[in-house]
């Protein structure tokens, strides 16, 4: 995880519809960068579902949802129709923000070793600088975690 209080790390990536976002279009806006495994897994739609279901209020708050993962712009289309996201899914297939946020680690599924995206959080301030940081994070609790973190 990176540091809380260090600048967060600025990227460009496309989202479901394949326009390019970058962090700096987020200044002045609290950041929920969320980085997830995969699209359409039950964890991950839990956790976005919920996300989903929170972001009316997360709004409220002056804040911004931004889910990331390696899947394909296409991937992510399918999964916001499927859930009816209302936030925007950035696709990451080269993991270079990924690895930025130093999320894509060594994981043990049934004994078996081998590289992922760790489920993690940044809240990222209106300046840019990154002020909460969760690793390994509850995918049905992170959301309500998140918007408690805005208080």
């Amino acid at each position: 995880m990176l540091e809380i209080g260090t600048t967060a790390p600025d990227f460009t990536l496309p989202d479901q519809n394949g326009a390019l976002h970058s962090l700096a279009d987020y200044r002045g806006q609290k950041v929920i960068l969320y980085f997830y495994p995969r699209d359409n897994t039950a964890g991950c739609t839990k956790q976005a579902c919920a996300f989903g279901e929170l972001y009316p209020q997360f709004r409220e708050k002056g804040a911004v949802v931004l889910g990331v993962s390696k899947d394909s712009v296409a991937s992510h289309k399918r999964f916001e129709e499927k859930y009816g996201l209302p936030f925007t899914l950035l696709s990451d297939t080269e993991k270079e923000v990924i690895q930025a946020y130093d999320v894509w680690k060594e994981k043990k599924n049934y004994g078996k070793v081998s590289m992922g995206v760790v489920r993690s959080t940044y809240l990222i301030d209106e300046n840019g600088v990154i002020v909460k940081a969760f690793g390994r994070v509850k995918a049905a609790e992170n959301p309500a975690q998140m918007l408690g973190a805005l208080e």
